[in-house]
């Protein structure tokens, strides 16, 4: 199917247009690290497809055709949902923060729970903030996205629901937001200067931060990151641990269902934080480039899909969507080496965990959508309707 004959809109609204215009290479490659999220649970549960393995794959699968059918929908149904999606999902942080339906587990009052399940709205407010940036920024002129005082709008967007899941406390969730946002509104032209200046005062603001806007297992976090063996059983004791894993599997590894730390459950989180350490440990170096290649062709094509778009709405959502997912990879990955301190953030598609794999995959879906619809052209409003 040739560019001229997509821009006709009879032609590129036919369904079977819009499914050879799927990207699916990108399709694939998000199969193969969920596939090897899979191999790994079932090593995990030994040599087991329960408790984690079988549900996982099941989850995945549903949730890989859910993304196919997200990308058949037009970029403007996105963008007239952005605001009310946004909206709702701080109605969901709310009442986790302010409502007896608020659940704590690990220490973190970050779940929300429905009686028949839990969610976690701090993962799907990443998606949020994602869109609500993306459609205001659509709007905006190049003034307004480089410096201009209208930008307390986009700040707020990001900086509300930052704050609530900071509270909750959940610093991986709010660090996850955080980037994400900065990342869509530095793509949307903000001022290299305001970069600089906000750099540096984010940098001066970290270490008062740490001593006093932090609650105490979050400042012990930090301070075993910097030295973990000074109390390797106690609070130095999972970073020591993964550690341990990633550096016995050496090159290839000690081989599939084999690994000792993760094995005898001396690794903790082995099947959600420090999935990607057990990976490293059964099959070496060599399994966690591969893995770590995977990951990089993702966000390279997704990047790709995000210049193609037509219209800045779509450009913006899919680079946020690669940013979100971007920051996951690289501060887990920097989290089980020893080089990030521990902050709960999983491995996506590789860990278990299903708010998780749901936001990634509805994200992917509106990469895909961009794709498809790249042509698409939108009008410029700021309005919520």
């Amino acid at each position: 199917m040739t560019a001229s004959a997509l821009t006709r809109p009879g032609e590129r609204d036919r369904l079977p247009v819009k499914i050879s215009q799927i990207d699916w290479r990108l399709a694939g490659l998000l199969a193969i690290v969920a596939g090897t999220g899979a191999m790994m649970l079932y090593s995990l549960g030994g040599q087991s497809w329960q408790p984690w393995a079988a549900p996982h794959a099941i989850r995945f699968a549903a949730l890989f055709v859910m993304m196919l059918c997200l990308a058949l929908v037009e970029p403007r149904w996105w963008y007239a949902l952005a605001y009310p999606t946004y909206g709702f999902i701080l109605l969901l942080l709310l009442l986790v923060e302010f409502s007896p339906l608020g659940y704590t587990a690990g220490g973190a009052k970050n779940w929300l729970d429905l009686g028949v399940t839990r969610i976690q709205p701090a993962e799907f407010m990443k998606l949020g903030v994602v869109l609500a940036l993306a459609r205001w920024y659509h709007g905006a002129s190049a003034q307004e996205a480089r410096f201009h005082w209208k930008l307390i709008v986009p700040a707020a967007i990001v900086g509300v629901p930052f704050l609530l899941v900071a509270n909750q406390p959940d610093l991986g969730s709010a660090m996850l937001i955080g980037l994400t946002g900065v990342a869509v509104i530095f793509a949307a032209g903000l001022s290299w200067k305001l970069v600089v200046g906000l750099g540096a005062a984010a940098i001066a603001f970290v270490p008062p931060f740490v001593m006093f806007g932090m609650h105490e297992y979050q400042r012990n976090r930090v301070l075993t990151f910097l030295n973990p063996e000074a109390d390797p059983a106690g609070t130095g004791y999972q970073i020591v641990q993964s550690k341990i894993a990633m550096g016995s599997g050496g090159a290839l590894g000690r081989g599939f269902g084999l690994g000792s730390q993760s094995q005898l459950n001396f690794l903790p989180e082995k099947h959600t934080d420090f999935i990607f350490a057990t990976l490293g440990e059964e099959f070496g170096f060599v399994g966690a480039f591969a893995l770590l290649l995977c990951f990089a062709a993702i966000i390279v094509i997704s990047l790709r899909i995000a210049t193609l778009s037509h219209n800045h709405f779509g450009r913006l959502a899919a680079a946020g969507i690669v940013a979100t997912f971007a920051a996951y990879v690289l501060i887990n990955g920097a989290m089980v080496m020893g080089l990030a301190p521990v902050v709960g953030v999983p491995m996506p598609l590789l860990s278990w965990g299903g708010s998780m794999m749901l936001t990634v995959m509805i994200g992917f879906g509106l990469v895909q959508s961009v794709r498809v619809h790249r042509y698409l052209e939108l009008p410029k409003s700021r309005g919520v309707i």
